[in-house]
Protein backbone atom coordinates (compact mmCIF):
# COMPACT_ATOMS: atom_id res chain seq x y z
CA UNK A 1 0.00 0.00 0.00
CA UNK A 2 1.32 3.44 -0.90
CA UNK A 3 2.29 5.83 1.85
CA UNK A 4 -0.07 8.64 2.78
CA UNK A 5 1.00 12.06 1.47
CA UNK A 6 0.82 14.71 4.20
CA UNK A 7 1.99 18.26 4.84
CA UNK A 8 3.42 19.44 8.17
CA UNK A 9 3.43 23.10 9.21
CA UNK A 10 5.49 23.74 12.32
CA UNK A 11 8.15 25.96 13.84
CA UNK A 12 11.80 25.06 13.34
CA UNK A 13 12.85 24.17 16.89
CA UNK A 14 15.54 21.79 18.11
CA UNK A 15 12.73 19.43 19.13
CA UNK A 16 11.13 19.47 15.65
CA UNK A 17 14.23 19.77 13.45
CA UNK A 18 14.60 16.03 12.92
CA UNK A 19 11.14 16.04 11.33
CA UNK A 20 11.93 19.01 9.12
CA UNK A 21 15.25 17.59 7.90
CA UNK A 22 13.91 14.07 7.36
CA UNK A 23 15.81 12.22 10.08
CA UNK A 24 12.44 11.28 11.62
CA UNK A 25 9.51 10.21 9.47
CA UNK A 26 5.86 9.79 10.33
CA UNK A 27 5.31 6.06 9.85
CA UNK A 28 3.14 5.24 6.85
CA UNK A 29 3.54 8.76 5.43
CA UNK A 30 5.53 10.81 2.99
CA UNK A 31 5.65 14.30 4.43
CA UNK A 32 6.28 17.72 2.98
CA UNK A 33 7.52 19.71 5.94
CA UNK A 34 7.13 23.50 5.97
CA UNK A 35 9.04 25.32 8.74
CA UNK A 36 7.20 28.54 9.57
CA UNK A 37 6.88 30.92 12.49
CA UNK A 38 3.99 30.07 14.83
CA UNK A 39 1.88 33.13 13.98
CA UNK A 40 1.80 32.22 10.30
CA UNK A 41 1.11 28.54 10.98
CA UNK A 42 -1.77 29.47 13.31
CA UNK A 43 -3.28 31.92 10.86
CA UNK A 44 -3.11 29.58 7.88
CA UNK A 45 -4.29 26.57 9.88
CA UNK A 46 -7.31 28.11 11.60
CA UNK A 47 -8.37 30.23 8.62
CA UNK A 48 -7.74 27.77 5.79
CA UNK A 49 -6.82 24.36 7.32
CA UNK A 50 -3.68 24.74 5.23
CA UNK A 51 -1.71 21.81 6.68
CA UNK A 52 -2.52 18.17 7.39
CA UNK A 53 -0.42 18.31 10.56
CA UNK A 54 0.06 21.69 12.23
CA UNK A 55 1.50 23.38 15.29
CA UNK A 56 -1.47 25.07 16.95
CA UNK A 57 -2.07 27.67 19.62
CA UNK A 58 -3.47 25.72 22.56
CA UNK A 59 -5.91 28.48 23.44
CA UNK A 60 -7.23 28.91 19.89
CA UNK A 61 -7.55 25.13 19.64
CA UNK A 62 -9.60 25.01 22.86
CA UNK A 63 -11.91 27.79 21.68
CA UNK A 64 -12.61 26.03 18.39
CA UNK A 65 -12.94 22.62 20.07
CA UNK A 66 -15.41 23.93 22.65
CA UNK A 67 -17.53 25.29 19.79
CA UNK A 68 -17.35 22.07 17.78
CA UNK A 69 -15.70 23.88 14.87
CA UNK A 70 -12.04 22.85 15.17
CA UNK A 71 -10.66 21.43 11.92
CA UNK A 72 -7.93 19.59 13.84
CA UNK A 73 -7.73 16.72 16.33
CA UNK A 74 -5.32 17.26 19.23
CA UNK A 75 -2.06 15.37 19.69
CA UNK A 76 -0.19 15.91 23.02
CA UNK A 77 3.15 16.80 21.45
CA UNK A 78 3.82 20.12 23.16
CA UNK A 79 6.28 21.75 20.80
CA UNK A 80 6.22 25.10 22.61
CA UNK A 81 6.24 25.68 26.36
CA UNK A 82 7.38 28.67 28.40
CA UNK A 83 7.07 30.22 31.82
CA UNK A 84 5.43 33.60 31.33
CA UNK A 85 6.57 35.63 34.35
CA UNK A 86 8.84 37.52 31.96
CA UNK A 87 5.96 38.53 29.71
CA UNK A 88 4.56 41.42 31.78
CA UNK A 89 6.08 44.82 30.99
CA UNK A 90 5.48 48.10 32.82
CA UNK A 91 6.92 51.62 32.92
CA UNK A 92 9.73 52.06 35.43
CA UNK A 93 8.08 55.27 36.64
CA UNK A 94 4.53 53.97 36.28
CA UNK A 95 1.88 53.02 38.84
CA UNK A 96 2.46 49.24 38.64
CA UNK A 97 5.24 48.07 40.94
CA UNK A 98 3.85 44.69 42.00
CA UNK A 99 1.25 42.30 40.55
CA UNK A 100 -1.48 43.49 42.92
CA UNK A 101 -1.15 46.99 41.45
CA UNK A 102 -2.71 45.73 38.21
CA UNK A 103 -6.20 45.93 39.71
CA UNK A 104 -8.19 48.55 37.82
CA UNK A 105 -5.39 49.15 35.33
CA UNK A 106 -5.32 49.29 31.52
CA UNK A 107 -3.41 46.25 30.30
CA UNK A 108 -2.42 45.73 26.67
CA UNK A 109 -2.30 42.32 25.04
CA UNK A 110 -1.95 41.40 21.35
CA UNK A 111 -5.08 39.24 21.56
CA UNK A 112 -7.07 38.41 24.67
CA UNK A 113 -7.16 34.75 23.67
CA UNK A 114 -3.44 34.09 23.07
CA UNK A 115 -2.17 31.23 25.20
CA UNK A 116 0.60 33.27 26.81
CA UNK A 117 -1.99 35.75 28.10
CA UNK A 118 -4.13 32.90 29.47
CA UNK A 119 -1.16 31.71 31.55
CA UNK A 120 -0.29 35.24 32.71
CA UNK A 121 -3.87 35.77 33.90
CA UNK A 122 -3.76 32.37 35.60
CA UNK A 123 -0.64 33.17 37.63
CA UNK A 124 -1.95 36.64 38.49
CA UNK A 125 -5.17 35.16 39.83
CA UNK A 126 -3.74 32.09 41.57
CA UNK A 127 -0.64 33.67 43.09
CA UNK A 128 -1.68 37.30 43.57
CA UNK A 129 -5.47 37.30 43.75
CA UNK A 130 -5.94 39.56 40.72
CA UNK A 131 -8.84 38.29 38.59
CA UNK A 132 -9.11 38.94 34.82
CA UNK A 133 -12.29 40.95 35.44
CA UNK A 134 -10.32 43.41 37.59
CA UNK A 135 -8.29 44.68 34.63
CA UNK A 136 -9.28 46.56 31.48
CA UNK A 137 -7.82 44.68 28.51
CA UNK A 138 -6.83 46.48 25.31
CA UNK A 139 -5.89 44.51 22.21
CA UNK A 140 -3.83 45.34 19.15
CA UNK A 141 -0.43 45.04 17.50
CA UNK A 142 2.63 45.28 19.70
CA UNK A 143 4.74 47.17 17.15
CA UNK A 144 2.43 47.57 14.15
CA UNK A 145 -1.15 48.87 14.03
CA UNK A 146 -4.00 46.73 12.80
CA UNK A 147 -3.75 43.40 14.62
CA UNK A 148 -7.09 41.75 15.41
CA UNK A 149 -8.27 38.72 17.36
CA UNK A 150 -7.87 35.63 15.15
CA UNK A 151 -11.03 34.18 16.61
CA UNK A 152 -14.31 35.88 17.42
CA UNK A 153 -14.84 35.94 21.20
CA UNK A 154 -18.02 35.72 23.25
CA UNK A 155 -16.86 36.85 26.68
CA UNK A 156 -18.85 37.32 29.89
CA UNK A 157 -19.90 40.94 30.58
CA UNK A 158 -17.50 41.16 33.52
CA UNK A 159 -14.50 40.79 31.18
CA UNK A 160 -13.69 44.16 29.58
CA UNK A 161 -11.83 43.86 26.28
CA UNK A 162 -11.64 46.47 23.54
CA UNK A 163 -9.34 47.12 20.57
CA UNK A 164 -6.98 50.08 20.53
CA UNK A 165 -7.32 52.66 17.71
CA UNK A 166 -6.45 51.30 14.27
CA UNK A 167 -3.51 53.68 13.91
CA UNK A 168 -1.85 52.85 17.24
CA UNK A 169 0.42 50.09 18.58
CA UNK A 170 0.62 48.85 22.16
CA UNK A 171 4.36 49.36 22.54
CA UNK A 172 4.15 53.07 21.83
CA UNK A 173 1.12 53.37 24.11
CA UNK A 174 3.06 51.80 26.99
CA UNK A 175 5.93 54.22 26.43
CA UNK A 176 3.48 57.13 26.40
CA UNK A 177 1.80 55.97 29.61
CA UNK A 178 -1.53 55.41 27.83
CA UNK A 179 -1.63 51.83 29.12
CA UNK A 180 -0.26 50.70 32.47
CA UNK A 181 1.13 47.30 31.50
CA UNK A 182 1.72 45.13 28.46
CA UNK A 183 1.37 41.33 28.36
CA UNK A 184 3.12 39.78 25.38
CA UNK A 185 5.01 36.59 24.53
CA UNK A 186 7.63 38.63 22.64
CA UNK A 187 9.67 41.40 24.27
CA UNK A 188 8.49 44.72 22.84
CA UNK A 189 11.01 46.92 21.09
CA UNK A 190 10.53 49.59 23.74
CA UNK A 191 12.01 47.11 26.25
CA UNK A 192 14.72 45.72 23.99
CA UNK A 193 16.06 49.16 23.12
CA UNK A 194 17.64 49.19 26.55
CA UNK A 195 16.65 52.73 27.47
CA UNK A 196 15.48 51.60 30.88
CA UNK A 197 12.03 53.19 30.66
CA UNK A 198 10.28 49.83 30.27
CA UNK A 199 10.99 46.98 32.72
CA UNK A 200 9.65 43.55 33.50
CA UNK A 201 7.20 43.36 36.38
CA UNK A 202 9.09 40.29 37.63
CA UNK A 203 12.75 41.39 37.34
CA UNK A 204 14.25 37.98 38.22
CA UNK A 205 12.08 35.94 35.89
CA UNK A 206 14.15 32.78 36.21
CA UNK A 207 13.79 32.64 39.97
CA UNK A 208 10.09 33.55 39.79
CA UNK A 209 9.51 30.72 37.31
CA UNK A 210 11.50 28.19 39.36
CA UNK A 211 9.57 29.11 42.50
CA UNK A 212 6.29 28.81 40.59
CA UNK A 213 7.18 25.37 39.25
CA UNK A 214 8.34 24.20 42.66
CA UNK A 215 4.98 25.13 44.18
CA UNK A 216 2.63 24.14 41.36
CA UNK A 217 4.52 21.59 39.19
CA UNK A 218 3.12 23.53 36.22
CA UNK A 219 5.30 24.07 33.13
CA UNK A 220 2.95 26.11 30.89
CA UNK A 221 2.10 24.60 27.52
CA UNK A 222 1.76 27.09 24.65
CA UNK A 223 1.34 24.96 21.52
CA UNK A 224 0.24 21.43 20.68
CA UNK A 225 0.11 19.52 17.42
CA UNK A 226 -3.10 19.01 15.48
CA UNK A 227 -4.00 16.55 12.73
CA UNK A 228 -6.63 17.47 10.19
CA UNK A 229 -9.92 15.99 11.40
CA UNK A 230 -11.11 14.83 7.97
CA UNK A 231 -7.84 12.95 7.49
CA UNK A 232 -8.15 11.26 10.89
CA UNK A 233 -11.65 10.08 10.00
CA UNK A 234 -10.16 8.28 7.00
CA UNK A 235 -6.97 7.12 8.74
CA UNK A 236 -7.56 6.71 12.50
CA UNK A 237 -4.02 5.38 12.97
CA UNK A 238 -2.49 8.73 11.98
CA UNK A 239 -2.59 10.68 15.32
CA UNK A 240 -0.60 7.99 17.15
CA UNK A 241 1.97 7.89 14.35
CA UNK A 242 2.31 11.67 14.40
CA UNK A 243 2.75 11.59 18.17
CA UNK A 244 5.48 8.93 17.87
CA UNK A 245 7.39 10.99 15.31
CA UNK A 246 7.28 14.22 17.29
CA UNK A 247 8.26 12.35 20.46
CA UNK A 248 11.26 10.77 18.74
CA UNK A 249 12.38 14.16 17.41
CA UNK A 250 12.04 15.63 20.90
CA UNK A 251 14.09 12.77 22.39
CA UNK A 252 16.89 13.39 19.88
CA UNK A 253 17.02 17.08 20.82
CA UNK A 254 17.09 16.36 24.56
CA UNK A 255 19.93 13.84 24.14
CA UNK A 256 22.02 16.40 22.25
CA UNK A 257 22.27 18.63 25.32
CA UNK A 258 24.73 16.20 26.90
CA UNK A 259 27.15 16.09 23.98
CA UNK A 260 30.18 17.99 25.26
CA UNK A 261 32.30 17.04 22.25
CA UNK A 262 30.40 19.61 20.17
CA UNK A 263 27.73 21.77 21.75
CA UNK A 264 24.34 21.39 20.06
CA UNK A 265 23.37 24.99 20.80
CA UNK A 266 25.54 28.10 20.70
CA UNK A 267 25.45 28.57 24.47
CA UNK A 268 28.83 28.20 26.22
CA UNK A 269 27.25 26.92 29.44
CA UNK A 270 24.71 24.62 27.79
CA UNK A 271 25.71 21.51 29.75
CA UNK A 272 25.62 23.39 33.04
CA UNK A 273 22.25 24.95 32.22
CA UNK A 274 20.81 21.54 31.25
CA UNK A 275 22.07 20.08 34.54
CA UNK A 276 20.54 22.98 36.49
CA UNK A 277 17.21 22.56 34.68
CA UNK A 278 17.13 18.86 35.56
CA UNK A 279 17.88 19.71 39.17
CA UNK A 280 14.94 22.14 39.28
CA UNK A 281 12.44 20.30 37.07
CA UNK A 282 13.53 16.66 36.94
CA UNK A 283 15.09 14.50 34.25
CA UNK A 284 12.14 14.66 31.86
CA UNK A 285 11.72 18.42 31.94
CA UNK A 286 9.93 18.73 28.56
CA UNK A 287 7.39 15.89 28.71
CA UNK A 288 5.06 14.98 25.86
CA UNK A 289 1.86 12.99 26.31
CA UNK A 290 -0.95 13.40 28.80
CA UNK A 291 0.67 11.26 31.51
CA UNK A 292 2.98 13.53 33.46
CA UNK A 293 1.30 16.67 32.14
CA UNK A 294 -2.07 16.30 33.83
CA UNK A 295 -1.54 19.12 36.33
CA UNK A 296 -0.52 21.61 33.63
CA UNK A 297 -3.28 20.62 31.19
CA UNK A 298 -6.02 20.62 33.83
CA UNK A 299 -4.91 24.07 35.02
CA UNK A 300 -5.12 25.40 31.47
CA UNK A 301 -8.57 23.89 30.93
CA UNK A 302 -9.78 25.40 34.23
CA UNK A 303 -8.48 28.90 33.57
CA UNK A 304 -9.48 28.94 29.92
CA UNK A 305 -13.08 28.41 30.97
CA UNK A 306 -12.91 30.80 33.94
CA UNK A 307 -11.49 33.53 31.72
CA UNK A 308 -14.53 33.29 29.45
CA UNK A 309 -12.74 31.78 26.47
CA UNK A 310 -14.39 28.36 26.43
CA UNK A 311 -18.12 28.30 27.27
CA UNK A 312 -17.70 25.07 29.22
CA UNK A 313 -14.86 23.30 30.90
CA UNK A 314 -13.43 20.79 28.42
CA UNK A 315 -12.19 17.32 29.39
CA UNK A 316 -9.01 15.54 28.37
CA UNK A 317 -11.00 13.11 26.23
CA UNK A 318 -12.40 16.01 24.21
CA UNK A 319 -9.01 17.61 23.68
CA UNK A 320 -6.81 14.72 22.54
CA UNK A 321 -7.35 11.84 20.14
CA UNK A 322 -7.91 8.62 22.16
CA UNK A 323 -5.02 6.83 20.44
CA UNK A 324 -2.57 9.35 21.95
CA UNK A 325 -3.74 9.11 25.56
CA UNK A 326 -1.63 6.04 26.25
CA UNK A 327 1.33 4.37 24.56
CA UNK A 328 2.33 0.75 24.17
CA UNK A 329 4.80 -0.66 26.72
CA UNK A 330 7.14 -3.53 25.86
Amino acid sequence: MANLQISIGCGDYDRTRAIHDGRVAVEGCNAVSVPLGPEEVFFRSFRHSAFDVAELSFSSFLIATSRGTCPYVGVPAFVSRAFRHGGIYVRRDGPVRRPEDLRGKRVGVPEYQVTAAVWVRALLEDDHGVAPSEMHWLTGGIEEPGRHEKMALDLPPAIRVEPIPQNRALGEMLLAGEIDALVTPRPPLCYGQGLGEIVRLFPDTGQAAADYFGRTRIFPIMHLVGVRRTLVEQHPWLPASVFKAFSKARDMAMASFDNDAALAVSLPFLLEEAAHTRQVMGKDFWPYGVAGNETTIEALLDHHHRQGLSPRRLTLDEVFHPSTLEQVKV
